[in-house]
């Protein structure tokens, strides 16, 4: 028998390899150089977040040696050493790609002035700007004079200040000045020098140019301001104390992250030597601490909010398209409860799930309405709906994951307002996370039950539904809607009601069954294989790290089985080796939207397989959270999933090789260009179309 592969890429070199492709798009010349600084600015988002959570975790275990937490192929400190580089010499690129930008900017007459080019009307508007929205938000920080370094915000950009005399300039003093982002936009658009041209100074470069306004106390004469920056863990305990409110606990653990240990610290490499010296020792840090040097802007994040207006040519995206079932129809609950319907984000629009809520709130048959919610939106229509509803006599139930990273306060203030209205609101599993997307609502007529809802891939947040590739079925299926109804007399009775979770027959879920039944269909199709029948697999997700399931790949790919996998991000799997009958063709898709979608085609001899689901292959989401996977019956809807899947699999644009190096080659094929999210909006609408046009009336034509 062969021996199966027993090794896998690390995840975090992994995760770093996958950034490099959103900087990829940011050096990508057929780009709009509007989208170019969003990827820029999302780069430096994702990296943010990156060393919070990841770079935190390794740096807590050489600290606490807690090996078991994570499974490593390495030791954490050369994980951290590869990190290092890795993120060195990706800086490096980011530089090169933004000096780049900065001469196309200038080519349409668009400039970034610092405080020292500024003309005598811009430097008048700059002293005038300062006095009127600046200065109240200004609070410098005499950093020599406080015995207990001063605790520096984790989003914030600050200038580190040094003031002198030029007449006695051993004579120093330090300060630091937090950017007031907050507060203050960082772009600010100054008087034109000329006709068509725009000129924006930062909002540092503001406070730059009144540093001797503000520091006029000292009557220093030479001031020298670099930014720094630091990243701290994102990570807090909670414990299980059942005397504490989860709410509560969690309020605490932000108050304690935002205290968190530094894990980054980054600099813009002309900062005066000693002054980096001093910052270094009182942070707490060390030379052996992640310290990056970089140029003159950081926490380019707010890029990704670049002002659009200064650019000539807008960057307008695809209008979403109106589903074919959907059109011209009075209500969705009608068309739902005859055809289950699938809505593929961002093409086709959002407001049919905020319709079915909003008319399940109107519907005096309908009685109660379940829902689960990760990560909603700012001005969320989905809370409003279901507020409507409980307004008007519904029971209303939100299970609601406070624990989703970085929107727990926001989840909180839902908490609040949902509760304050009338709303029932649960707030998840003891250690484990509720990702589920999932809605289930009742209706009572005619002394007969109907249940319809929904089973998604993506959250239930109207904003991100605009820029995330999601799934979502509406569906009145009954053995579907039995099981999500399973699924929340769970998560309401999750202390006793661990049986429902167990009898879900239709539904994958885990923790309970999704692992054991996705190692089954791929054992079938190793059989199939070692038989010598067609056996195949295609596995679009987020993310895949998951070992068990990865070795199950291998043994897979071993014996015959054709493997086919989107991976956007994440992806651990060494997919050529010269035991593999056939190589894995394995590609990520980095593009104007986020592909965000878990989708799964089985070939199953002949009867296949296909599943979307809210998990990705990773043991965070198959033993430590609830999440829950439907098979698709509507053979219609299943071949259009495959359809979306082909036309991805044949992109030739803007599709990376996930191979063995984690190289980022872009995938080269001869004939017609394919860029696949411009393939798949096409192909939706051209059904729509040809569905349109077999419904109009001959009397009509």
């Amino acid at each position: 028998m062969t021996k199966t592969p027993k090794k896998t890429i690390e995840r975090d070199i992994s995760w770093l390899s996958f950034n490099g492709r959103v900087l990829q798009e940011a050096a990508d010349p057929s780009v709009p150089l509007k989208e170019r600084i969003r990827f820029l600015g999302i780069f430096s988002n994702n990296l943010d977040e990156f060393f919070r959570v990841r770079v935190a975790a390794l740096k807590r275990m050489i600290r606490y040696g807690r090996k078991a937490r994570m499974h490593l192929e390495q030791s954490p400190q050369k994980i951290l050493d590869s990190i290092q580089l890795i993120v060195l010499d990706q800086q490096s690129e980011f530089n090169r790609i933004w000096n780049q930008i900065l001469l196309e900017m200038k080519r349409e007459k668009i400039r970034i002035k610092t405080e020292k080019e500024l003309t005598r009307e811009q430097q008048k508007f700059v002293m005038d700007f300062f006095e009127e929205e600046v200065r109240s938000n200004v609070n410098p920080l005499m950093i020599e004079n406080i015995e207990e370094f001063p605790y520096l915000r984790e989003k914030s950009n600050y200038l580190a200040v040094v003031m002198s005399r030029k007449n006695a300039a051993y004579k120093r003093k330090y300060a630091l000045i937090e950017v007031p982002t907050r507060a203050v936009s960082r772009f600010i658009q100054l008087p034109p020098t000329k006709q068509g041209e725009h000129n924006i100074i930062l909002l540092e470069d503001i406070i730059r140019y009144n540093l001797p306004q503000i520091f006029a106390f000292f009557e220093y004469d030479n001031f020298s301001a670099h930014i720094i920056k630091v990243t701290k863990d994102a990570e807090f305990d909670l414990d299980y104390d059942e005397s504490i409110s989860l709410t509560d606990k969690i309020e605490r653990g932000i108050k304690d992250r935002r205290r968190g240990k530094p894990v980054r610290f980054t600099y813009d490499k002309e900062i005066d030597p000693a002054l980096l010296e001093y910052l270094i020792r009182r942070s707490g840090l060390s030379k052996k601490d992640h310290l990056i040097p970089g140029g003159r802007i950081h926490n380019f994040r707010h890029f990704m909010d670049f002002p659009a207006s200064v650019f000539k040519g807008k960057v307008n995206r695809r209008r979403p398209l109106v589903h074919p079932d959907l059109n011209n129809v009075i209500r969705v609950t009608d068309v739902i409860q005859k055809k289950e319907v699938l809505l593929n984000f961002p093409y086709h629009s959002f407001n049919p799930v905020i319709d079915l809520l909003r008319e399940a709130a109107m519907d005096p048959d309908v009685t109660f309405i379940k829902i689960t919610a990760y990560r909603l939106a700012s001005q969320s229509k989905v809370v409003n709906a279901l507020i409507n509803a409980a307004r008007n006599g519904k029971q209303v139930i939100v299970v609601l994951e406070l624990r989703a990273r970085f929107d727990e306060e926001n989840n909180i203030a839902w908490k609040e307002m949902l509760e304050e209205e009338g709303v029932k609101v649960f707030t998840g599993v003891p250690e484990m996370k509720v990702h589920a997307k999932i809605c289930l609502i009742r209706k009572r007529k005619n002394n007969r039950t109907i249940h319809y809802g929904f089973v998604s891939t993506g959250n239930l947040n109207e904003k991100t539904a605009n820029l995330y590739c999601d799934h979502c079925l509406l569906t009145a299926n009954k053995a579907i809607m039995d099981d999500v109804n399973r699924m929340f007399n769970y998560l309401e009775n999750y202390k006793s009601g661990g049986r429902f979770l167990k009898l879900c027959k239709t539904l994958l879920i885990s923790p309970v069954s999704m692992r054991r039944e996705l190692m089954k269909m791929l054992q079938a199709e190793i059989k199939a294989a070692s038989a010598g029948k067609k056996a195949s697999v295609i596995i679009k997700l987020n993310s895949l790290s998951d070992e068990i399931l990865i070795f199950k790949l291998y043994e897979a790919a071993i014996a015959g089985v054709e493997i086919k996998m989107i991976i956007r991000g994440i992806c651990c799997v060494y997919t050529q080796n010269k035991k593999f009958k056939f190589a894995m063709q394995a590609v990520s898709i980095v593009d104007e939207y986020l592909e965000h979608a878990r989708v799964l085609v089985f070939h199953n001899s002949g009867k296949e397989k296909v599943i979307i689901s809210s998990s990705d292959w990773m043991v965070r989401n198959l033993d430590h959270r609830i999440e829950a996977a439907v098979v698709i019956n509507q053979p219609q809807i299943a071949n259009e999933l495959k359809d979306i899947l082909e036309i991805q699999l044949k992109d030739n644009v803007k599709a990376r090789i996930l191979d063995n190096t984690q190289s980022n080659r872009y995938v080269k094929t001869a004939g017609k260009k394919i860029r696949s999210q411009i393939e798949t909006y096409l192909y939706l609408q051209q059904k729509s179309q040809t569905i349109a046009k077999q419904t109009i009336p001959t009397d009509s034509v």
